[in-house]
């Protein structure tokens, strides 16, 4: 092995160790009390030194002063900052994110990493939904730190079932996916089922035949958490979803999202899989490795 490639290794090793050989939950609840401590020295100390070691770019930000670290993870974007794909025969892409695995679920076997599979069972844990993604589609979304946090709707849809599984907070960059099996299966999660419908609540669109061949379809959105991370928001559900979350596992609604509506928000960033039934295919465009914004072809409807 030469240098340049003992060097990386050893960079690896050393992101694995600091990132997940610690205290992993407790780190994270330190992290929830100090990204929300609203001091003008501690926040901007903390948003200047984020910015010295991330991509951190806050010029599509809805507003320019922020009350602190936290106010800056879950920031809204200005008006029109994501332009949606309006195709109805188009899923979009929940959220800005740079693309995992994806491709064709192999029964119910899905890739985490190269050599890396995992079950759909282990990850929805509900064999009715296994079942709906069974020979299906899916697109592993990764948030980074500095990226926008928020995730919208990729369709015209009703959210009519969210069940929440309690877990740990392993990072989810691809160093620990490499490394960690079954990391997804493991981590802090949420499985919200959605149906397609033919027109949303906040300017859907009817999006005429496509729109009703749309109807019905069942996608499947997985929110992941991770250290630093474990808090998923929905917009329609009173509670905060994280390791604190004492409520009901299975919790039954009916929210109506138009395409390119906002959901929800991790407390930082994290990772999304998106599943569709069999028959949904990638856009040509999406490939691992490729960045995507919200509101861009993420997969085609069945023809």
């Amino acid at each position: 092995m030469n240098g340049s490639a003992l060097a990386a290794v050893l960079k690896e090793d050393l992101n694995f160790l600091l990132t997940n050989r610690i205290p992993r939950t407790l780190a994270t609840r330190f992290m929830g009390w100090f990204s929300q401590i609203r001091q003008p020295l501690v926040r901007d100390l903390s948003i200047a030194l984020w910015r010295r070691f991330a991509d951190l770019h806050l010029e599509e930000a809805a507003k320019t002063r922020f009350d602190s670290v936290h106010d800056c993870f879950i920031r809204e974007l200005k008006p029109g900052a994501r332009p949606v794909n309006r195709d109805p025969a188009v899923l979009t892409s929940p959220c800005d994110a740079i693309v995992g695995q994806c491709g064709e679920v192999e029964g119910t076997h899905v890739i985490q990493a190269k050599g890396f599979p995992y079950t759909l069972m282990d990850l929805l844990g509900d064999p009715a939904l296994v079942e709906r993604h069974r020979d299906g589609c899916y697109t592993t979304l990764r948030i980074t730190s500095s990226m926008y946090h928020r995730f919208h709707a990729p369709c015209d849809l009703e959210v009519t079932h969210v069940r929440h599984i309690h877990g740990d907070t392993w990072n989810v960059n691809p160093i620990a996916l490499k490394r960690v099996e079954k990391l997804f299966c493991k981590n802090e999660r949420a499985a919200v089922q959605t149906r397609l419908t033919m027109g949303g609540t906040a300017g859907g669109t009817a999006g005429g035949a496509a729109g009703g061949a749309a109807a019905g379809h069942a996608v499947t959105l997985v929110p992941v958490a991770a250290i630093l991370v474990a808090g998923i928001r929905l917009k329609f559900l009173d509670a905060l979803l994280d390791a604190r979350y004492t409520g009901p596992q299975d919790i039954d609604c009916s929210a109506r999202f138009a395409k390119g509506e906002q959901m929800g928000w991790f407390q930082h960033g994290s990772t999304i899989i998106v599943f569709a039934p069999k028959g949904f295919t990638l856009a040509p465009e999406v490939a691992a490795g490729r960045h995507i914004r919200v509101g861009e072809a993420l997969m085609r409807l069945p023809p």
